[in-house]
């Protein structure tokens, strides 16, 4: 099964991040062209994660975070490609809060129809495929999660934001909203909470791009959730022109 694989990969490239991790002499901080922090745990995550793929039995285009991007003009005839994030969450790997994650999904003509999702210093393995439901593997116990139902009108909604920079277009979302717990989480682990239900809502009216959100949002999808466009509805789409994400809002199961 491929997601079996692909379990590998990703595990293998936490434990070279955890390696890294747990060595603060090796915490070699460099800077990406748009001055975001950059380990060489990326560097290395990345290459173990594009070896592992490219000795899959069936090959697919990657696009990774740290590789060159391929033009567009190449990309729009790829109708199967990789979606890869080998390190989300920089910024709480340098905080060593432990919030970081390896994600790795497969897009299928435009829609992400399997991702792997592992966080490394959590040691928690998520994953999912389009059909097959969403699934977790913590403390050496696989279960099936599923995200919790709620109406927008509920009182006490969890709503996944930072507590201490809240940009305007989030404190709207969050302001129509009656007495909602703000919850705070790092990296991709926002869309898996939602998935296991120990959050509801995720808005996210700030840029993103496209490997950092891929991989979860099947996951999400699958535990029976959706990712929508903040001024379409419509679905979040991968391998666009513009690998940068729409504004989003990622939920659990709505009712009327």
């Amino acid at each position: 099964m491929l997601t079996n694989e692909v379990r590998k990969i990703a595990r293998a490239a936490g434990q070279a991040i955890l390696e890294i991790y747990n060595n603060a002499s090796d915490l070699e901080i460099q800077s990406k062209a748009d001055d975001s922090p950059l380990t060489i745990a990326d560097q290395k995550a990345n290459d173990i994660i594009c070896a592992g793929l490219e000795k899959l039995d069936v090959q697919h285009p990657i696009i990774s975070e740290e590789n060159k991007q391929t033009a567009y003009a190449e990309r729009q005839n790829w109708k199967t490609c990789w979606m890869v994030d080998p390190l989300d969450g920089t910024k709480e790997f340098i905080k060593r809060n432990g919030e970081f994650t390896v994600n790795i999904a497969l897009i299928d003509q435009e829609e992400v129809v399997m991702g792997v999702v592992y966080a490394p210093a959590l040691d928690e393995m998520y994953w999912a495929t389009k059909g097959d439901g969403a699934y977790s593997f913590i403390d050496g116990k696989e279960e099936k999660i599923s995200v919790s139902t709620f109406t927008m009108k509920d009182k006490g909604l969890r709503v996944v934001c930072s507590r201490s920079h809240l940009n305007e277009g989030t404190q709207a979302f969050v302001d129509k909203l009656t007495d909602p717990e703000l919850v705070s989480k790092g990296s991709s682990l926002k869309f898996l909470i939602l998935a296991k239900a120990d959050a509801d809502l995720y808005p996210r009216i700030a840029p993103t791009m496209e490997w950092d959100t891929a991989a979860a949002q099947i996951i999400l999808e699958e535990a029976g959730g959706e990712v929508l466009q903040y001024e379409t509805d419509k679905k979040v789409v991968y391998n666009k022109e513009d690998l940068l994400n729409p504004f989003f809002i990622a939920r659990g199961s709505v009712t009327t």
